[in-house]
């Protein structure tokens, strides 16, 4: 279990908090209005069984920069989130298997990845903990057996081979009622998912070889903009401009141009927006791989012409994405700064939203030393600073300073819910 850690929140310098102070406190004067819109929203459009979605707060704007269907990393919550994600497990499990109790787990299958094995661990002893008897399937091929692993913490995960009786899956004699995914699916919708009788939450279809980052934040906008007009503020606060082209081989330098004219057009509809709400700061972009997780294929863009001027290690790097997997298609993103810094060295941070059902579970900030403002904080020399998110994202305070504590959680909530509502109607437009 993880220790529970002391309430703050990271540094913003007094400049850049005053034009996030005034979202903040939009959000806490409409909170009624907003919470009412999610409950209406859920009704139609039921959420994915879990999700994690990565915010940037620039000061002038708080928007989502990736959601994870399949997200990892349940390790580096709060103790004190704990309680919100069993009842919220308890309530995602119902809706799928009411009289159920076996849940089993199908996990990714890098084993030696123990930040992962840790994540997993977590992630079972909060469904266990929700009053479900847990196994975990792995799709790992050469899996002959039970296979048990010692974590860092202290923990345990042990790995059984799935098995396929019919239109059920099983470990041994244990037979579920739920199957829990947190593999997403890289490689393909393995066949032994064909035609189950059990339900698979979330869906295979939601699985990176069947999603796109580019159809997420397709939807998003609208979603933004109904909430936007909801609220009355400009979409753009809140919901990052992005673009995508055809096919890209990084590696043969084929589709540069679309991917330049594209930049070209993207920095200069930000600098427009900067120059409307008076920002002195450089617009940027990122590159990112249209598909996968892990932080990989990720890359800040200044200028159109810093894509022709990739080294060959550069385009090695960007056409490689998670499991040695090819980048051939990218998302262009306007960049968002990260103006939030934590500790004595000023570390730049980013907070990360975990969500189970339509719940708002916990998070945690992703910090790293050795990244700027403007560059992707996912990646090798990262720490975690787990936090209380769980009540203070749904308990807001408006006798308190909008950007205390409680207030600017609260606000990472809403965002990171809108996101989560984009992926349910993801998930509509594919079952």
């Amino acid at each position: 279990m993880m220790p529970s850690t002391p309430r703050t929140v990271p540094n913003m310098s007094a400049e850049l908090r005053k034009p996030v102070l005034q979202i903040e406190a939009l959000l806490l004067e409409k909170q009624s209005l907003i919470e009412s819109w999610f409950r209406k929203h859920w009704l139609h459009t039921p959420p994915p069984f879990y999700a994690s979605v990565d915010l940037r707060n620039a000061g002038f704007k708080l928007a989502p920069v990736d959601t994870n269907l399949f997200p990892a990393g349940f390790n580096n919550l709060d103790s004190s989130c704990h309680p919100l994600c069993i009842q919220a497990v308890q309530r995602a499990i119902e809706r799928h298997c009411p009289t159920g109790r076996n849940i089993l787990i199908v996990p990714e299958s890098h084993t030696r990845n123990l930040y992962y094995l840790e994540s997993l661990a977590a992630l079972a002893s909060i469904v266990e903990r929700a009053g479900f008897d847990v196994r975990i399937g792995s799709l790992l091929t050469d899996l002959n057996g039970a296979q048990t692993i010692d974590l860092p913490s202290g923990n345990q995960v042990t790995l059984e081979p799935l098995e396929r009786h019919g239109d059920r899956l099983s470990v041994n004699d244990f037979q579920p009622c739920m199957i829990l995914l947190n593999n997403d699916l890289s490689k393909g919708n393995p066949a032994i998912f064909a035609g189950l009788q059990q339900p698979i939450q979330p869906p295979p279809v939601l699985g990176w070889t069947q999603r796109t980052k580019s159809g997420h934040f397709e939807i998003y906008r609208e979603v933004a903009e109904e909430f936007a007009d909801l609220v009355g503020m400009d979409p753009w606060l809140i919901d990052p401009f992005y673009r995508s082209c055809g096919r890209i081989d990084f590696l043969k330098r084929e589709g540069l141009d679309c991917m330049a004219h594209n930049i070209s057009s993207m920095l200069e509809m930000i600098g427009e927006k900067y120059r409307q709400y008076g920002i002195d700061k450089v617009p940027f972009v990122i590159v990112k791989a249209d598909a996968g997780t892990y932080g990989m294929g990720i890359m800040t863009v200044t200028e159109p012409d810093d894509i022709y001027r990739l080294s060959r290690k550069q385009r090695t790097k960007m056409s490689s994405a998670k499991e040695g997997l090819s980048v051939d298609r990218v998302l262009i993103q306007e960049g968002v700064y990260t103006e939030e810094t934590w500790g004595e060295n000023g570390a730049v941070a980013e907070p990360v939203v975990y969500m189970i059902d339509n719940a708002v579970a916990g998070g945690f900030y992703r910090v790293h030393e050795e990244r700027g403002p403007n560059e992707n904080l996912n990646a090798p020399g990262m720490r975690f600073q787990p936090l209380a998110f769980g009540e203070s994202c749904i308990t807001p305070d408006k006798h308190l300073d909008p950007d205390a504590e409680p207030n600017r959680f609260y606000a990472y909530g809403v965002i990171a819910r809108l996101a989560l509502i984009a992926a349910a109607r993801e998930l509509a437009t594919k079952t």
